[in-house]
């Protein structure tokens, strides 16, 4: 499956749960997640979205150990599985 498809069932997924995923590009900033995940509730979380079986970059480790660090949640996707478990997780959350 190619990165492009997983993303687009990502971003169905969030929006069925009443959430929205835009891309996120920060100039200067290589390496920060593919999606800000904005959630009902004023929750939002972050997703670097991979092609299955593909590894995080070395800026991608550093971002993601980032932002796991100020307590924000970070989330690596490279299967439907993953999506799965995403969307479980985010729609457990508390408001």
């Amino acid at each position: 499956m190619r990165e492009s498809t997983l993303e687009r069932k990502f971003r169905l997924a969030v929006e069925r749960i009443g959430g929205k995923a835009p891309k996120w590009v920060s100039p200067g900033n290589r390496g920060v997640p593919d999606r800000l995940v904005i959630l009902p509730g004023g929750r939002t979380v972050y997703a670097e979205l991979k092609a299955p079986g593909k590894p995080l970059e070395p800026l991608q480790r550093k971002w993601q150990k980032t932002l796991l660090g100020m307590g924000h949640r970070h989330y690596k996707i490279d299967s439907d599985e993953d999506i799965d478990r995403f969307i479980a997780e985010v729609s457990s959350l508390e408001d």
